[in-house]
């Protein structure tokens, strides 16, 4: 296990560079609109999973590899490990949104929130309606103290899915809906 991390981690040095993402915005966009729209909780957990679909297909062959390699160790607890293998994907790869959210969650797990939250961001940033993000997102703030911030992002990804887990912790402002 560990020379297959210690090759992951050196495959970017050696020139291959990652390709670019397959374009599934369609597909997202179908989603989400089922998503908004979907009578129950059980309906949209079966949406929101075609999104982890998406958002858990990596560029090639090689950053899957990495991306898969890094989600087992990081279910079996090994979070500096998986750590590397996101690291390597993150080097390989810089715009694929996944390797930051997970590379997040590890540090959210491991109680490092800022740098869970740089994370969060980028990743953010390279997909605006990931819903794990965003969620992600809205928890590390609330480690954070900064409990308003984590309400917008728990708003932002209720507009998203309705059925969001993370519905619980949104605080209803006086006088308006949610």
């Amino acid at each position: 296990m560990r020379l297959l991390i210690l090759i992951l981690l050196f495959l970017p040095a050696v020139g291959f560079a990652c390709p670019k993402l397959l374009d599934q915005q369609h597909l997202k966009d179908e989603l989400f609109v089922q998503l908004k729209n979907t009578p129950n909780e059980a309906a949209a957990g079966r949406i929101v999973e075609k999104l982890w679909d998406v958002w858990l297909t990596a560029p090639d062959e090689k950053s899957q590899k990495t991306l898969d390699l890094g989600l087992q160790l990081h279910a079996q607890g090994q979070f500096d490990a998986a750590k590397g293998a996101y690291d390597a994907l993150i080097e390989y790869c810089p715009d694929f949104a996944e390797g930051y959210n997970q590379r997040a969650f590890v540090y959210y797990l491991t109680g490092r929130w800022a740098l869970a939250l740089a994370d969060l961001d980028r990743a953010i940033d390279l997909s605006p309606r990931h819903l794990g993000a965003l969620s992600g997102k809205g928890l590390t703030l609330m480690q954070l103290g900064r409990q308003d911030e984590a309400q917008l992002m728990f708003r932002e990804a209720l507009k998203l899915n309705p059925w969001v887990p993370e519905r619980g912790l949104v605080k209803k402002p006086k006088g308006i809906e949610l």
